[in-house]
């Protein structure tokens, strides 16, 4: 080599040097800031806390032995207590009859609420425990409260405070959105198995929201529960079963009836289809001058009922329509508002005497 090529390749061997000292102060760099990979799991995947296994000597405790006083509800699957906790949180506590136990003794129990308690939705009941011993199931869920659909449409002596039919729309659409949840927002889906007015409790703000979700495997082939919310083709629980029992519980929003053991089917699609509604709708209440909305919840009841399983509505598509159906009632309801306080302005002559000007409710 001559020398100007030496000089050359001693300088190219300096700048790769310098280069490739330069890359690994680099990458260790990137290496100390970089945050571990579980770390980056747990930003970007929240966590859902599962149920926890309580004692059963706590849950006695909380139920003062369970107490006959404490009960706030019977079913097919259990009894249903109001327990405290020491702290003084007031929960329920399902205590499931003692033949479904022996029956299901080899199931997983524990497996199966830790994957329902999952389920986090604003129109569900929280499963938020469980506790099992010998000859014992028991299930600690968030306390709703104690009436639910059933007593309100046919328990209500009191004609007062009967739902009327905005509430009964948000219910349905409400309980619809609830289905969709199990249906498609769970991985692995939740199949209800038991959808009837008994088992959707309503808060003190009559937000509809439903129990007993998932728990069919319990008493897969008891159907004395779910006559009249069953179809002819019922031979297990399946989405298109929920959707059939979501289609009678519209049918009761419509008319007040009780499923009757399937005779509200019969009585009430042909009153839909020939579009006699005066004869259809709940007489204790006042048929509205529109009568669109109670029309298209009639068609969508219709739907989830009327057809074979494999012609039925999926819950989403009907969750969609009860969906929109409810903000078109809110725009309604605030549209009166809006004009009622604009003549209530003019009355009382606010608005410095000219009402066009009074397009806010009056004072503060």
């Amino acid at each position: 080599m001559t020398q100007g090529e030496d000089i050359a390749y001693d300088l190219v061997l300096v700048l790769l040097s310098i280069s490739l000292f330069i890359l690994g102060i680099v990458l260790v760099i990137m290496c100390i800031k970089k945050p571990k990979k579980s770390d980056q799991k747990q930003e970007i995947l929240p966590v859902k806390s599962c149920a926890s296994s309580y004692q059963l000597t706590d849950i006695d405790a909380a139920t003062d032995g369970f107490n006959h006083r404490r009960i706030v509800g019977k079913g097919l699957l259990g009894t249903v207590y109001a327990a405290m906790s020491p702290r003084g949180e007031l929960f329920a506590v399902k205590r499931i009859h003692p033949l479904l136990v022996l029956s299901n003794a080899g199931f997983g129990f524990a497996s199966i609420m830790k994957t329902l308690s999952l389920a986090q939705h604003p129109n569900i009941v929280p499963i938020i425990g469980f506790s099992q011993a010998p000859g014992e199931r028991i299930i600690v869920m968030e306390f709703v409260g104690t009436v639910n659909l059933d007593l309100y449409l046919h328990e209500n002596s009191d004609d007062a405070s009967l739902l009327d039919w905005n509430r009964r729309l948000r219910i349905a659409a409400g309980v619809a959105r609830g289905i969709e949840y199990l249906h498609e927002g769970m991985a692995p889906n939740i199949i209800h198995g038991c959808i009837k007015a008994s088992n959707i409790l309503l808060d003190m703000k009559f937000v509809a929201k439903l129990c007993d979700y998932g728990l069919s495997f319990l008493a897969p082939k008891e159907t004395r529960g779910l006559v009249g919310y069953v179809d002819d083709e019922y031979c297990g629980a399946c989405k298109e079963s929920d959707v059939y029992g979501f289609g009678v519980v519209l049918l009761e929003l419509l008319t007040g009836r009780r499923s009757e053991q399937g005779l509200l089917v019969q009585w009430a699609l042909p009153l839909i289809k020939s579009k006699r509604f005066n004869e259809l709708l709940d007489p204790r209440l006042v048929i509205p001058s529109d009568l669109k909305p109670l029309l298209r919840l009639a068609k969508v009841a219709s739907a989830c009922v009327g057809n074979y399983r494999k012609d039925r509505p999926s819950i989403s598509q009907v969750a969609s329509i009860l969906n929109n159906l409810e903000v078109e009632i809110e725009l309604v309801n605030e549209g009166k508002n809006f004009v009622g306080n604009i003549l209530k302005c003019k009355e009382e002559g606010e608005g410095g005497g000219d009402w066009e000007y009074s397009l806010f409710p009056c004072g503060n």
